[in-house]
């Protein structure tokens, strides 16, 4: 009996195999003759040219001080590294671009308040051509968004005005970390995935904040609603937010893709330090910056970044206070103010001695603080220097950190994503 059996799985087999067809192509496209041959994860695949990005190849370099270190901090030994290649954003992010962001979170909402959608799975769906009809100057939609408008007592002249602090952009982020430790093994999907609710619009009394006895009034007004400022780098946004624009901007790419019936690409992301010191460096793995050695001047004089030259003659190099994110001349990768104007946050955790222990190979260390978290875990590494700051700073190996729930009206940001180089056609 028992042999019996054996022989008709052995035949279910068989039949499987063979198909019970002729020889051919397969529904998917392969062919049918018994031997390997792979199958796609797309039918057609054509990689989209990240706009505005330059892509970073891969190869080694010196990580750390070029010159002395000047602080004897020892927080940044000399050591050999390997990066993978990268595309990285070639200005920094710029008013106009984050401002696209706000106006998305906001259209979310209100669409949500209108219900401008429906619901899918226990989620809201957007409808965006709805969305983008909302007339947010229109009295009657104000009325049915009042969620969103400044109650009466903080509003001025009575005028109806979006809350600010009402735009919260909703964040989930699966941590491959956490979940590819050997203890977690097992465990359900669920426990890994953070969800956090960000509130995104940038705190423009940094530049009040930031400066004591100093009128800089005009620039908490100005600097990002005007249309003189779009193309500056959009500073008063702390790590947490720029880290949910580019879980945004990967939302906002991959919806597009997938209505199109196109592979879905990787995750925009900031980036490591030790990805933005080779970036900036320009394939100069010795020089002190992102131009070479040894000077903040060109042949005829002329500053070479946004920074605080002498002891505080800060129009001198042409801007009082940010200038132009494609301000100065970019390095060899093609990137522009990697040292000054603004600095820019990184995804690593500041830690003294990051450099001891840390890989050779795209070497990293991360960790997402939470909020009653000591102050020292929040410490994120900014890099670059800005126009506040003196020449040390616009150093490519100099380390410096903020924390990770604080804007500064000196930090700004830009984001990388992995994808490989775009291959030309033969």
């Amino acid at each position: 009996m028992k042999m019996k059996n054996l022989s008709a799985l052995t035949a279910l087999v068989a039949l499987m195999a063979t198909g019970c067809g002729k020889a051919g192509k397969s529904s998917k496209g392969v062919p049918n003759d018994g031997q390997l041959h792979g199958v796609s994860a797309a039918s057609k695949y054509t990689m989209t040219r990240p706009p505005g990005m330059v892509y970073i190849p891969p190869g080694t370099f010196h990580m750390g001080p070029s010159d002395e270190d000047v602080n004897f901090a020892y927080t940044a030994r000399n050591k050999q590294i390997s990066i993978n290649g990268f595309w990285m954003d070639a200005t920094e992010i710029t008013n106009n671009e984050y401002r696209q962001f706000v106006q998305w979170v906001r259209d979310s909402i209100g669409a949500t308040l209108l219900q401008y959608g429906k619901e899918v799975d226990g989620t809201f769906q957007v409808d965006w051509k709805k969305a983008k009809t909302i007339k947010w100057d229109d009295k009657a939609t104000i009325e049915k968004i009042d969620q969103l408008i400044l109650s009466p007592e903080n509003r001025v002249f009575g005028k109806k005005e979006i809350d600010p602090s009402k735009l919260i952009y909703h964040s989930e982020v699966f941590e491959l970390k956490e979940a590819a430790k050997r203890e977690n093994a097992g465990r359900p999907r669920s426990q890994f995935i953070t969800k956090k609710n960000v509130p995104i619009y940038p705190d423009t009394l940094v530049w009040i904040r930031d400066f004591s006895y100093s009128y800089n009034e005009p620039m908490t007004k100005r600097y990002f609603v005007h249309p003189a400022f779009g193309n500056y780098p959009v500073v008063g946004v702390n790590w947490k937010q720029a880290r949910a624009f580019c879980e945004w901007r990967t939302h906002y790419l991959n919806s597009f893709l997938e209505s199109k019936k196109r592979p879905t690409e990787s995750d925009f992301r900031l980036p490591t330090e030790a990805e933005w010191e080779y970036a900036a460096r320009g394939g100069r793995s010795q020089s002190m910056f992102p131009w070479g050695n040894y000077y903040l001047r060109n042949r005829k004089g002329c500053l070479l970044a946004n920074f605080k030259p002498g002891r505080g003659n800060y129009p001198e190099d042409g801007a009082f206070y940010t200038a132009r994110a494609d301000a100065y001349w970019p390095n060899d990768f093609g990137l522009y103010c990697m040292a000054g104007n603004v600095s820019e946050w990184t995804s690593s955790l500041y830690y003294e001695g990051a450099y001891n222990f840390q890989h050779d190979m795209n070497p990293d260390i991360r960790f997402d603080a939470n909020d009653d978290d000591p102050p020292r875990m929040k410490r994120k590494v900014i890099r670059g220097g800005s126009w506040k700051d003196v020449g040390f700073f616009l150093q490519t190996s100099t380390r410096s950190y903020e924390y990770m729930d604080t804007a500064k009206s000196y930090i700004g940001f830009r984001c990388v994503i992995d994808l490989p180089a775009m291959q030309k056609k033969r």
